[in-house]
C-alpha cells in the first residue's frame, strides 16, 4: 500500500519539500482509516495555516482514485477513507506477491550497531536484563528485515569497580568453604550463585588458595569469577533465543591501547584538558552539563574514560548509526555520551539511545521484592523455564520500552484472552485450521487464486482487509521510529479483529467462491 507516496507525490505537487510522513490510525473509526498530521508539519517552513494546507493537498488526494472520503479535521489533520474497490485490488497484488507487498528495503545496507543488554558479569541475568534483550534482538531483526547491516553487540563490563567486588565475594565464601575466614565486602554479593561459584573453585584448585590475603588471590578471582558469570549470562541468552555477533570486553579497551589512544587524540584536539592534577573533557562544548573527569589525580581513569573510549572505537568501525538501549536508571547518561559523539566530530543523532523501564514481577497479584546485591530476586532463568522464552520475549514487548512493565506470572500461564501471547497464538491455531479444512474440500490456500476477492463486500470483511493492508505502513512506522513493540501490538489487534470475525462468519462451508475469497484472506 503506497500510501506514503502518494501524500509525497501530492505534497511536491503543491510545490513543497515532503518530510516523512506519519501515519496512524484514527481511535474513532468514523475519522476515517488513517489520519496524517502532515501538514501541520509543514506549517513553519511553509509560513502557511496547517488547515490550509491541509485543505490544498485533500483536494488532490481526492482525486487520486484511491479514496472514498478525504476531509480536514482539527488543526490539520488529513482524514482518510478508503475506496472498497481500492482494498480489494491491494489484496489482490498482496497474496500474487507478498514479500514484495509487505516489506520494503528502507536500510538498503547502512550498517547499525546495535549495543544491548551488556550486563555487569556479576551474577545471573534478571528479568530487566531480559526486557532489553527482548527490545535489542526484535529491533536488531526488524531492522535486518528491513534492509540494514546489523551488528549485535555485548559490551562486557568486566573492568570495574563492580567485579572487583565479585572477585572478593567469592574469595570470602572460597574461605568459608576451606574454615577460614574473609568478611563479603560491604557492597559485595551474597546470593546462592557466588557460593556456588566458590564451591565450583574449591573442586578446581582444592586448597591453592587457603593460606593467601585476597590481595595476592584478586587476579585470579576476579578473572575466574567473571569468567563464570559470563558464561551463565550466554547461556541464559542463548536458551532466551537472543545471539551476539560480538563481545567486546572493556578490559581488551585498556589492553589493546585503544583508551589511552582516544583520550591522547580527544587531548591532542584540546577536547580534554588539565586543571587540579587532573584530565577533564569539555563536555560543556558539546551540550553537557558539566566537564567530566576522564583521568584523576591518582592517574587511574574514571568509567567514562572507556565509555568515550568505546563509543570512539564503534565509530572507528564504521557503522552508519550507532543504537545503545540501557535501562531507564542510565537516563542521566545520555547527554554525557552524545557530547562525547560530537566531540568525536560526528552528529549527536549518530547515537540513538533507546532507555528500557523496570520489570515488576507479580505472583498471585502481588510484586516479588528483589535485590540482586543481597540475592535476593527471580532470575530470567527461572521466569523462562516456567512460562517459556518465546513467551516471555512476547510479554516483554506488549508495553513501550520506556514504560515499566507489570509481569504476571499466572496471566502468563494462562490460556485466555487475557494473555496477550495465547490470544494471538490462538488466532494463529484457527487460521492454520481453516487452511487444513479447506485443503480437505479441495481448496489450496497456498495456491495464488484471487479470482474471487471481489466476492467479499461485508463490513466485517473490511476491517479484517484493511488491518492486514496495513501491516507495510506498521512495519515501516517500526522501523523508522526504533519501536519493535509496534509489531506486538499490531498482532495484538490483528487478533481482536480476527477472532470476532472467525465467532460470526463462516469461512468453509459457504460458496465456493466466498471459501476461497476468505481463504485467501488469512493466508
Amino acid at each position: 500500500m503506497d500510501i506514503r507516496e502518494t501524500i509525497e507525490k501530492a505534497i511536491k505537487e503543491i510545490g513543497a519539500e515532503a518530510p516523512i510522513v506519519e501515519l496512524e490510525v484514527p481511535r474513532v473509526p468514523e475519522h476515517g482509516d488513517l489520519s496524517t498530521p502532515v501538514a501541520m508539519l509543514m506549517a513553519s517552513a511553509l509560513r502557511r495555516p496547517p488547515r490550509e494546507i491541509a485543505g490544498e493537498l485533500s483536494t488532490i488526494l481526492s482525486g487520486s482514485g484511491i479514496f472514498e472520503n478525504v476531509e480536514v479535521a482539527g488543526p490539520g489533520f488529513i482524514n482518510l477513507r478508503f475506496r472498497k474497490d481500492f482494498l480489494l485490488n491491494e489484496m489482490k497484488r498482496l497474496i500474487e506477491d507478498p514479500r514484495e507487498y509487505l516489506y520494503r528495503d528502507i536500510g538498503r545496507g547502512k550498517k547499525i550497531q546495535v549495543e544491548f543488554v551488556s550486563a555487569n558479569p556479576t551474577g545471573p541475568l534478571h528479568l530487566g536484563h531480559g526486557r532489553g534483550a527482548a527490545v535489542g534482538a526484535a529491533l536488531s531483526n526488524l531492522l535486518s528485515k528491513a534492509g540494514y547491516d546489523v551488528e549485535r553487540e555485548f559490551y562486557i563490563n568486566d573492568a570495574g569497580r563492580q567485579v572487583r567486588l565479585l572477585g572478593e565475594s567469592i574469595f570470602s565464601r572460597y574461605k568459608e568453604a576451606l574454615g577460614g575466614d574473609h568478611p563479603i565486602p560491604e557492597d559485595g554479593y551474597r546470593g546462592e550463585y557466588v557460593r556456588e561459584a566458590a564451591e565450583r573453585i574449591v573442586k578446581e584448585t582444592g586448597g591453592r588458595f587457603a593460606g593467601v590475603d585476597y590481595r595476592s588471590a584478586e587476579d585470579y578471582f576476579v578473572g575466574h569469577g567473571t569468567e563464570l558469570m559470563l558464561k551463565e549470562i550466554e547461556r541464559d541468552l542463548a536458551d532466551f533465543g537472543v545471539h551476539f555477533d560480538r563481545w567486546q570486553s572493556e578490559r581488551a579497551l585498556y589492553s589493546e591501547g585503544l583508551v589511552e589512544k582516544c583520550i591522547g587524540e580527544l587531548r591532542a584536539k584540546g577536547r580534554i584538558y588539565d586543571k587540579d592534577g587532573a584530565l577533564w573533557f569539555r563536555a560543556t562544548d558539546y551540550g553537557d552539563d558539566k566537564d567530566r573527569v576522564v583521568i584523576k589525580s591518582d592517574g587511574s581513569y574514571t568509567y567514562f574514560a572507556s565509555d568515550i573510549a568505546y563509543h570512539w572505537y564503534k565509530i572507528q568501525r564504521g557503522f552508519d548509526e550507532l543504537i545503545d538501549i540501557w535501562g531507564a536508571d542510565h537516563h542521566g547518561y545520555v547527554s554525557r555520551i552524545k557530547a562525547v559523539i560530537r566531540a568525536l566530530g560526528q552528529e549527536g543523532d549518530k547515537l540513538n539511545v533507546l532507555l528500557v523501564q523496570m520489570v515488576t514481577l507479580l505472583r498471585g497479584g502481588r510484586p516479588v521484592q528483589m535485590s540482586k546485591r543481597t540475592g535476593e530476586f527471580v532470575t530470567l532463568r527461572e521466569v523462562m523455564e516456567e512460562v517459556g522464552a518465546d513467551i516471555t520475549k512476547f510479554i516483554f514487548l506488549t508495553r513501550r520500552p520506556d514504560s515499566q512493565l507489570e509481569f504476571d506470572i499466572e496471566t502468563a500461564k494462562k490460556e485466555s484472552s487475557e494473555n496477550p501471547v495465547y490470544y494471538v497464538q490462538y488466532a494463529h491455531a484457527r487460521i492454520n485450521s481453516i487452511f487444513r479444512k479447506a485443503k480437505e474440500q479441495g481448496i489450496d490456500p497456498d495456491k495464488t487464486d484471487t479470482r474471487y476477492i471481489d466476492s467479499l463486500g461485508e463490513k466485517e470483511d473490511f476491517s479484517l482487509i484493511k488491518k492486514i493492508l496495513f501491516y507495510p505502513l506498521m512495519f515501516e512506522g517500526a522501523v523508522r521510529a526504533r519501536e519493535p513493540h509496534r509489531v506486538t501490538f499490531y498482532l495484538q489487534d490483528l487478533a481482536g479483529i480476527f477472532h470476532p470475525y472467525y465467532n460470526t462468519h463462516r469461512v468453509l462451508g459457504t460458496s465456493r467462491e466466498t471459501t476461497s475469497a476468505r481463504s485467501e484472506e488469512h493466508t
